[in-house]
């Protein structure tokens, strides 16, 4: 574990519009070793609302990793990462795609928007929850994160 994810909880930005897939990664999540705390928005719209401090995400924190679906409501997944990886102030947070997508042009797609990582979401939910704890076992406990 990494001195930072010691001192503090680690922030992260859930953005999925699927109320059961972000309750399987809440629980996933809150099995793990990794103290965090997960902040779950539902489209494209909000996630930038959070990421950009705006409206009912005045106090929201700077997340320390993003996971991002790429099928949203109002603002597709693809147009928000374009967005953070735009912003200089934001372009450093890790952004994981985490999606049901295993399309190679998706693939290729969010590689070339500067994704850190894609997942194709698992259909079976043991499964589901076991790419959810790698994730906490590698991106918040291996990989040394950016801070502020």
């Amino acid at each position: 574990m990494n001195c930072d994810t010691m001192l503090r909880a680690v922030e992260i930005l859930l953005v999925e519009d699927s109320p059961s897939d972000a309750d399987l990664t809440e629980e996933a999540f809150s099995e793990g070793k990794v103290l965090n705390n997960l902040h779950w928005v539902q489209d494209g719209v909000e996630a930038l609302a959070f990421l950009y401090q705006q409206g009912n995400y005045v106090d929201a924190p700077r997340p320390d990793l993003i996971l991002l679906d790429l099928n949203l409501p109002k603002k597709d997944g693809r147009e928000v990462l374009a967005q953070i990886k735009g912003n200089p102030s934001l372009k450093l947070i890790p952004v994981i795609i985490l999606t049901t997508s295993a399309a190679e042009r998706d693939i290729v797609k969010t590689y070339e928007l500067n994704a850190n990582c894609y997942i194709t979401k698992p259909i079976d939910l043991e499964e589901f929850i076991g790419v959810v704890k790698l994730i906490e076992k590698f991106w918040l406990a291996l990989v040394k994160l950016p801070s502020e």
